[in-house]
């Protein structure tokens, strides 16, 4: 008996959104097999209990496709001893026709809670499968629109799909962004596309027109770009942050930024290292460590002078409140042109 047969189990984790369900739903339909397709049974671990769960999978049928219980994020099922023993228990009890999954969104750290490893680790031993879902970036999101335009019968030139997958965020080279809802929504703008183009091949006119910059993480990228000076990028990049971000916020984050790179020049100059800096910042390693590098394009009195700048540029916006929005986005500009370019 094959082990998909005997534990119709899958445990699927990881910060590809679509991914995930992708997998779920792979798993249903093999183990439906030739016959009626299972029934989708789809809830949340905070919105259940142990018992429920085991009731949907142990319960056969006599007629009529099987059930696919779907749970999303079990980790609130597995924080009291009882719970945790009772859900690996009923590992043992899907009924034939049935399937259970797992599905676990990350947000690309690798850390995870030790009872969900634990919980991924009793699906192996039972015979089920555990897989691990990456979202794409860059040019890796640009072929996987191809791919599942391929999947849809979609016809979409190379240009458009590497535009749409700037515009859903897959270029962002952040590693805190969040990535989980990156592939449903770039598949809902695919549809869209195809929909306003029926029989012809989506292009990149046809994005630019019809698909709104989401780029998660626009503001982590403008402050990079700032932080690393790179005067261009930046000035491009406060478009997209202006249109969807107060103008307060957008200073609130200036601000602490050139203040942290302030922090980090000054551990710098007295010969610290980047773990004493990530400590005093009470920052992780990868942020403390790009802070790190950018500061090192700076000197003392160019981050005094743009901290000075970003109250300056402050009481410029109050003065202009209502100035129109071209007026406030050229003060911000001429804070780059002045204090980010070398």
């Amino acid at each position: 008996m094959s082990a998909q047969a005997s534990a119709p189990i899958g445990y699927f984790w990881g910060d590809d959104g679509y991914g995930l369900e992708a997998e779920a739903t792979a798993l249903g339909r093999e183990v439906a097999a030739d016959g009626p397709p299972l029934t989708r049974w789809r809830v949340s671990g905070s919105t259940t209990r142990v018992a429920e769960i085991s009731e949907r999978v142990a319960t056969g049928t006599l007629f009529g496709g099987g059930a696919l219980v779907v749970v999303e994020d079990p980790s609130p099922l597995l924080r009291a001893r009882a719970d945790r023993d009772a859900l690996i228990a009923t590992l043992g009890a899907v009924a034939p026709g049935n399937a259970l999954a797992f599905l676990e969104p990350t947000d690309g750290s690798t850390h995870r809670a030790k009872s969900l490893e634990e919980l991924a680790a009793a699906v192996t031993a039972i015979g089920g499968r555990v897989r691990q879902r990456v979202a794409p970036k860059e040019g890796a999101m640009a072929r996987w629109i191809g791919e599942r335009a391929a999947e849809r019968r979609i016809v979409i030139e190379p240009a458009a799909a590497d535009l749409l997958a700037r515009r859903v965020g897959g270029f962002v080279r952040e590693g805190d962004v969040d990535r989980r809802r990156q592939g449903q929504l770039a598949v809902a703008e695919l549809e869209k596309l195809a929909l306003y183009r029926l029989d012809a091949p989506i292009r990149r006119e046809d994005v630019e027109a019809l698909v709104a910059d989401a780029i998660p993480g626009s503001t982590w990228a403008l402050l990079d770009a700032v932080g690393a000076r790179r005067t261009r990028e930046a000035a491009d990049l406060l478009d997209r942050v202006l249109a969807t971000t107060p103008e307060p916020v957008v200073l609130a984050v200036l601000h602490r930024r050139v203040r942290d790179l302030i922090a980090v020049l000054d551990e710098q100059l007295r010969g610290e290292t980047i773990q004493d800096a990530a400590r005093a910042l009470k920052l992780k390693e990868y942020p403390a460590r790009k802070l790190w590098e950018q500061a090192h394009g700076w000197r003392p009195d160019e981050l005094d002078t743009a901290l000075e700048g970003l109250l300056d540029l402050d009481a410029t916006l109050k003065g202009e409140a209502a100035a129109d929005g071209r007026r406030r986005r050229l003060a911000f500009l001429l804070w780059i042109a002045e204090h980010v370019a070398r």
